[in-house]
């Protein structure tokens, strides 16, 4: 089993910035890509930020140029850097690790990121 806990969200103004971090643990060895979904109030979960084990990266284009993923194999932490956030990136981030060789992705509880002034 695979635990991630984000931590990180608050309230932050427009313009401004933000970092999350996600730890996880349990049977570390086992996981592969891992990133970064968030889902706003009425709207769908959506893709964020990926980053794969060999560190290729894959961001949405909302948030292309703005956001920043990183990890941290040392620490088996990863990090979503955000800059110039707008109020359309107030939603709840999730930070999320896939099972290498399956299909099984693992979730952590969320945490919440509202932008605005």
């Amino acid at each position: 089993q695979v635990q991630l806990v984000e931590s990180g969200g608050g309230l932050v103004q427009p313009g401004g910035s933000l970092s999350l971090s996600c730890a996880v643990s349990g049977y570390i060895f086992s996981i592969g890509a891992m990133g970064w979904y968030r889902q706003a109030p009425g709207k769908q979960r959506e893709l964020v930020a990926i980053i794969t084990n060999g560190d290729t990266t894959t961001y949405a284009d909302s948030v292309k140029g703005r956001a920043t993923i990183s990890r941290d194999n040392s620490k088996n932490t990863i990090n979503l850097q955000m800059n110039s956030l707008k109020p359309e990136d107030t939603a709840v981030y999730y930070c999320i690790a896939d099972r290498r060789y399956t299909t099984q992705r693992y979730w952590g509880q969320g945490t919440q990121v509202t932008v605005s002034s």
